[in-house]
């Protein structure tokens, strides 16, 4: 099996008897539809659970199934009926989706929403990470109520917008399409009159917000984004680096894309970060001073420390050279 095949089947399985268990008789192919599998692949992982249980691994230590025609049922579990736990990211991008879920009407149910969100509140405790990212999805309420307006009127609005991959901050006047959720964060879709371009506006990067008088009036050719795969295309400008970080600096996986999140001990993360402009990273991971370490490229790592050694000489001394070796290698 693939590395890959396993980073994904193992999550799977650990999952698969706590779900079986609470649905005794469920249609083999409803389950295969609920993990997103063909139910070729979930009768595999099936056969493979008749392999799984306690030391000992006889009659009563492994996990045991029963088929009833094209459905399955739990017999004995091995001990595996506890549910995986969410990580503090995971929590994090579910709690920004569903608070975004229940501020747009007549979407969703909106007292389930308002339920899950108290019980994973409650199970994720007092996570400080937890409680930032939820922080700023709150601060979100005056630009998500502005864009609702303006979409309910058909009205144009004016922001002023960060990007990030740039570190540049522009006013840009839009005529708004949709509100979506992609990836458990809110965005506007609208047309952007600077770029003549549809363009996806993350609703936590909008610092002002303002609904015009004049009527909003997407082009012909402005036409929805297919986002069933995800928002980001990756195009050739685009290269990675892996970094290091500290639990205080958690927040710059949810907030910059990247491709790879592995935990760590201690709340850190060793992430794969997209980036386009190499300044732009040396000044982030400048900026995050020890609470991340760059590990790749090198070439970045090489000028991360030469940039932390001139600010040392700049500021009359030796200084930490713990500081250094923290920003660069």
């Amino acid at each position: 099996m693939s590395t890959g095949g396993v980073t994904e089947r193992l999550p799977r399985l650990l999952s698969l008897v706590p779900y079986l268990l609470a649905r005794p008789g469920i249609p083999v192919a409803e389950a295969a539809a609920d993990f997103g599998v063909s139910e070729r692949q979930l009768r595999r992982d099936l056969e493979l659970l008749w392999m799984c249980g306690l030391p000992g691994y006889g009659p009563g230590d492994l996990v045991d199934l029963s088929f009833s025609g094209d459905s399955v049922t739990v017999t004995h579990d091995a001990g595996m009926r506890r549910p995986l736990r969410l990580t503090t990211a995971e929590a994090t991008a579910l709690l920004v989706a569903l608070r975004t879920l229940a501020d747009v009407p007549g979407v969703v149910d909106t007292a389930a929403v308002q339920q899950a969100t108290a019980k994973i509140e409650h199970a994720v405790g007092d996570a400080g990470l937890v409680g930032v990212a939820v922080d700023l999805s709150r601060e979100e309420a005056a630009t998500t109520a502005a864009v609702r307006e303006a979409l309910a009127a058909s009205r144009a609005l004016r922001i002023v917008y960060y990007t990030a991959g740039r570190d540049a901050v522009s006013q840009r006047t839009i005529d708004p399409m949709r509100l979506l959720i992609v990836e458990g964060r809110g965005y506007l879709e609208a047309w952007c009159r600077r770029a003549e371009a549809v363009r996806m506006f993350r609703l936590d990067r909008v610092e002002e917000v303002e609904v015009l008088d004049e009527p909003a009036a997407p082009p012909p050719e402005a036409e929805p984004t297919d986002v069933s795969e995800g928002l980001f295309r990756p195009s050739a400008e685009h290269r990675f680096a892996v970094l290091l970080l500290e639990r205080e600096a958690r927040w710059v996986a949810e907030y910059y894309p990247v491709d790879d999140v592995v935990e760590l001990d201690g709340g850190r993360a060793r992430v794969l970060l997209r980036y386009a402009d190499p300044a732009w990273l040396v000044r982030l991971v400048m900026g995050l001073g020890g609470g991340a370490r760059l590990l790749e490229p090198p070439e970045l790592v090489d000028a991360i420390g030469s940039r932390a050694r001139e600010a040392l000489a700049a500021a009359g001394g030796h200084g930490d050279r713990d500081a250094v070796g923290q920003s660069g290698r």
